[in-house]
């Protein structure tokens, strides 16, 4: 639930890094992506899905506001929002979490067990 809720806020994130207004808040819309992005690859790495895991952290690395690897600004910062979107908006569908399982109570009584 945590990576879904994760992955439409970067998208929110992506989208209001589009608008002249939120120059202002760039470093925290980075942060907001970065964050969405490592917990997208800790998802992928759970369900065993490493080409996904991998993209996602270039785009970590990519929105990385302690030690930004890239510094677009501009059309150019809108086109790599645009084309950043697309893959948080695939893994919705593609990326499934695994539900954990609750584990069995120790005063459960399996059946047919013998008791000490």
């Amino acid at each position: 639930m945590l990576a879904k809720i994760m992955k439409w806020v970067s998208i929110g994130a992506l989208v209001a890094m589009s608008w002249r207004p939120a120059a202002n808040y760039q470093l925290l819309l980075s942060f907001v992506v970065c964050m969405g992005a490592i917990i997208v690859v800790q998802e992928a790495v759970q369900a065993r899905e490493y080409l996904w895991g991998a993209g996602f952290v270039g785009l970590a690395l990519l929105f990385n506001p302690i030690l930004p690897v890239f510094k677009p600004s501009g059309n150019l910062l809108r086109l790599v929002v645009l084309v950043c979107i697309a893959p948080f908006a695939l893994s919705l569908a593609a990326l499934k979490t695994q539900p954990v399982l609750s584990i069995p109570s120790i005063t459960d009584r399996n059946p047919g067990s013998e008791s000490l």
